[in-house]
C-alpha cells in the first residue's frame, strides 16, 4: 500500500528542526536585547505622534516578562491554577525592605539580598503547597486565590514598626555598584538612573528566560508536562506528583521573589496597595494571551499587555476622552462626562481575551504541542510533509480502509533507522 504523505519526520529531521529552532530563538534574543540596550539612545527622537513606551514602562514591562515566566511554570508547565501568585512577590518585595532600609537599619548589598528574597519566596510556596497541593482544579485555585489576598493584609494591618502598614517601607537602598566616574561615587539602579535600571532588568529577564528553559528541557520538566497531560498516568509511570508540583510551585515563587526584590529596590519604596489581587489576573492574563507553556510567548504577552495599558490606551485617551467629555458636558450624561478610556483596561482586556479564545486559543506564541493539540492530528502540522487538514484526510483514509502503515511500508532509509 501506498505510503500516507503526511508522516512523523525522521529522528534525523527532529534534530534538524531543535536545531534551527534554537538557532532562531538566540537570534531573537540576540536582537531584542541589542534593541533593549540601543532604545535609551533613540527612543526620545521618535515623533511624539507614535505612542513609543519610556524607560519607565519599558521595565514594568520588563519585570512583569519575569513574572509571567515563573507563573508559566506552574500555569503552563505543571498544569496548576495559580491566583494568589502577587503575594510571592509582595513577600520578595517587603524581604528587600526589610533587608535594605532605615527600617530595622539593616543595609546588606542589593546583590546579596535578592538571593535571600528568592530563598524566602520558594519557603513560602514550599509551605503553601505541602498542605494544598493535594486538591485539583477549582479547589486549589480559591485556596490559593486565599492566600493572595491574605498576604497583602498581613503586611498592611500588623504593627507599623513591622511592616510600615498603610504608610510602606521607604527609602529602600537601591542596587549600586561602588565604581566611581562623571555619574558620581558609585553606580546606582534605582529610579534616579533609568537607563541602568533599564540594563539591570533586562539581564534579570535573560537569566530568568535561561533558567526556564533549562528547566523545561530537564528531566522535572518532562515530570512537569506529563502531570500536565495526566496527572492519573504520570503517577502510574512511578512520578511522586505531589513532589514534583512542589517543585513546580516552589520555583514559580521564587521568580516572583526575584522580581518583587527588584521592583522594592528599583522603586525604593513599597506599600501594601502595590500588590492587589489584580496583578495576578494581569500576569495570568499574560501567559494565556502568549501562549501555555510558551517562554517567548510569556514574555511577548508580558509586553504586549503592559504596553498597551500603559502605553497605547493614555495615548489612544488623549484623542477619545475630550470629545466624549464634551459631548457629556452638553447632554448632562455623567458616564460620558467623567469618561476615561484607561480605566476601563480590564474590561478591553476582557474583550481581547475572549476574541482570542475563539480566533487563536493556543496564544499568540504557543508551543508546538499545544499547536497541534488544537489544530493538528496527532503531530504539529509544520513538521510533517502536509497541512493540518491534508493529515487529518490521510489519518480518516486509512480509518475507513482498515489499514494501518507498518515498518513495511516505511522508506527503506526509515526501515533501518526503525528496526
Amino acid at each position: 500500500m501506498a505510503v500516507a504523505a503526511a508522516r512523523l519526520p525522521s529522528p534525523g529531521g527532529l534534530r534538524g528542526l531543535a536545531r534551527n529552532e534554537t538557532l532562531r530563538n538566540r537570534v531573537i534574543v540576540a536582537g531584542l536585547l541589542l534593541l533593549g540596550v540601543a532604545y535609551p539612545f533613540f527612543y526620545r527622537m521618535i515623533p511624539s505622534a507614535i505612542p513609543a513606551p519610556d524607560l519607565n514602562n519599558l521595565i514594568v514591562m520588563s519585570y512583569y516578562a519575569i513574572l509571567a515566566l515563573g507563573l508559566n511554570i506552574v500555569v503552563g508547565f505543571a498544569g496548576l491554577l495559580d491566583l494568589g501568585y502577587v503575594a510571592f512577590f509582595a513577600i520578595g518585595a517587603y524581604t528587600a525592605a526589610f533587608l535594605s532600609s532605615p527600617h530595622f537599619d539593616i543595609h546588606l548589598t542589593w546583590w546579596i539580598v535578592v538571593w535571600v528574597a528568592v530563598a524566602i519566596a520558594a519557603l513560602s510556596g514550599i509551605l503553601l503547597g505541602a498542605p494544598t497541593l493535594r486538591l485539583r482544579g477549582d479547589y486549589l485555585a480559591i485556596v490559593t486565590l486565599g492566600f493572595g489576598e491574605i498576604v497583602p493584609l498581613v503586611f498592611r494591618n500588623l504593627p507599623g514598626d513591622i511592616t510600615g502598614a498603610n504608610q510602606g517601607i521607604r527609602p529602600i537602598d537601591p542596587p549600586t555598584i561602588p565604581l566611581a566616574g562623571p555619574w558620581g561615587d558609585q553606580l546606582s539602579f534605582s529610579n534616579s538612573n533609568l537607563q541602568l535600571a533599564l540594563y539591570l532588568v533586562l539581564a534579570l529577564l535573560v537569566f530568568s528566560y535561561w533558567l526556564c528553559q533549562r528547566m523545561r528541557d530537564s528531566r522535572l520538566g518532562r515530570a512537569w508536562m506529563a502531570i500536565r497531560e495526566d496527572e492519573t498516568a504520570a503517577a502510574s509511570m512511578g512520578i511522586n506528583t505531589v513532589n514534583t508540583k512542589l517543585l513546580a510551585f516552589a520555583l514559580g515563587a521564587s521568580l516572583s521573589g526575584f522580581a518583587g526584590a527588584f521592583v522594592g529596590a528599583y522603586q525604593t519604596a513599597i506599600f501594601p496597595e502595590s500588590f492587589r489581587f489584580s496583578i495576578s489576573i494581569t500576569i495570568l492574563v499574560v501567559v494565556i494571551l502568549g501562549g501555555m507553556g510558551s517562554l517567548r510567548g510569556a514574555v511577548v504577552g508580558a509586553f504586549a499587555l503592559q504596553y498597551v495599558n500603559l502605553t497605547f490606551l493614555r495615548w489612544v485617551g488623549q484623542y477619545v476622552n475630550p470629545p466624549l467629555n464634551s459631548v457629556g458636558r452638553s447632554t448632562g450624561i455623567e458616564f460620558l462626562e467623567n469618561f476615561v478610556l484607561h480605566s476601563y483596561n480590564f474590561l478591553i482586556f476582557g474583550i481581547v481575551l475572549v476574541v482570542m479564545m475563539v480566533v487563536r486559543p493556543e496564544g499568540l506564541l504557543p508551543t508546538r504541542e499545544r499547536k497541534a493539540e488544537l489544530h493538528g492530528i496527532g503531530v504539529a502540522a509544520e513538521e510533517t510533509a502536509a497541512t493540518a487538514d491534508e493529515v487529518a484526510t490521510h489519518e480518516t483514509a486509512l480509518e475507513e480502509a482498515g489499514e494501518a502503515v507498518t515498518i513495511e511500508d516505511l522508506p527503506p532509509e526509515d526501515q533501518k533507522r526503525d528496526r
